[in-house]
């Protein structure tokens, strides 16, 4: 059997036919990079694994008890990688003929490169405009809140989400999409991989501020193209927003220091206080859902001071 160079590593949890359709997309051409694909079920209660074990038995497929949360479950995918390159895939994917070993190419043929990642598109076509900056300071206290409304905190927006870049040309950029993102496996290794501290947000842009760091670029390539169902995995889950805020929280510690970490913590006061203020505005004329909708913010701010 041919030596893989490029190991695929799909996250899996409670999206059974997402990944079956992303695993029939892979195996739908024959690659030009051989390639091995390393499936790992994060404890899911759909029958996933089953059905991933009896449609794709080529799969090296790892089963989890329970949901190990993004960055682990990459890392342990990832572990067991022998290909020469490695790409996370999120299960919620479908690569089109030709893109990975497009993006394969690239890092083949630029040595400066540590990782690149393609264009994501919607079912109906239309590009996702995914790439960001890295967030600031600034960002923290404008992203999803009323100061991001207004001059000047819309102008940190508009920055952070990259609103001057189109998404059809190819380019240097700071945080590619993290759907679908590809590395040498060896580097991978060298940097770590996933931070495991930033479970579920903010591993990705971590890795690529710390490729940046080292001197190695990142690029995202228009001629590759991925379809991507948005968030599939993640618009389910319950506890997402917490542990949203818990991740950003520890990796502005991790980057900006304590300092960093108490500006955020303000911040996510003033975003709790204007959330307060819209519950009320919003159900100004229903007190029952307005005191339902407080104690549900009031047990996410419990939690997130236990952070």
């Amino acid at each position: 059997m041919t030596a893989p160079v490029l190991s695929v590593v799909v996250l899996s949890w409670n999206t059974k036919d997402l990944t079956l359709a992303c695993l029939r997309a892979l195996y739908a051409e024959t690659p030009r990079h051989p390639r091995e694909v390393v499936v790992v079920d994060n404890g899911s209660a759909d029958g996933s694994a089953d059905a991933i074990a009896a449609a794709f038995p080529q799969v090296h497929l790892l089963r989890n008890a329970e949901n190990r949360l993004y960055a682990a479950g990459n890392n342990q995918g990832v572990a067991v990688a022998t290909g020469a390159f490695v790409c996370t895939l999120n299960s919620d994917t479908e690569v089109r003929p030709g893109a990975l070993d497009r993006l394969v190419d690239f890092l083949q043929a630029n040595a400066a490169y540590g990782a690149v990642a393609p264009r994501l598109v919607d079912p109906d076509g239309s590009v996702q405009r995914a790439c960001q900056r890295f967030p600031t300071l600034a960002t923290a206290l404008c992203f999803d809140s009323w100061w991001g409304t207004w001059w000047p905190g819309s102008r940190v927006q508009a920055r952070y989400l990259m609103r001057d870049f189109d998404h059809l040309t190819s380019r240097d950029v700071d945080q590619p999409p993290g759907a679908c993102f590809v590395m040498r496996s060896d580097e991978w290794r060298a940097f770590g991989g996933f931070d495991e501290q930033l479970a579920l947000f903010y591993n990705d842009v971590d890795l690529c501020l710390r490729l940046w760091r080292a001197g190695r670029r990142i690029h995202y390539l228009a001629d590759a193209e991925v379809l991507h169902h948005r968030g599939a995995s993640t618009k389910n889950f319950a506890r997402m927003l917490v542990i949203w805020h818990k991740n950003r929280l520890a990796y502005y510690r991790k980057h900006y220091g304590r300092l960093g970490a108490a500006w955020v913590r303000f911040c996510v006061r003033l975003r709790i206080h204007e959330e307060w203020l819209r519950i009320g505005r919003r159900n100004r004329h229903d007190p029952g859902r307005r005191a339902a909708e407080r104690a549900h913010l009031q047990q996410a701010i419990a939690e997130l001071r236990s952070s």
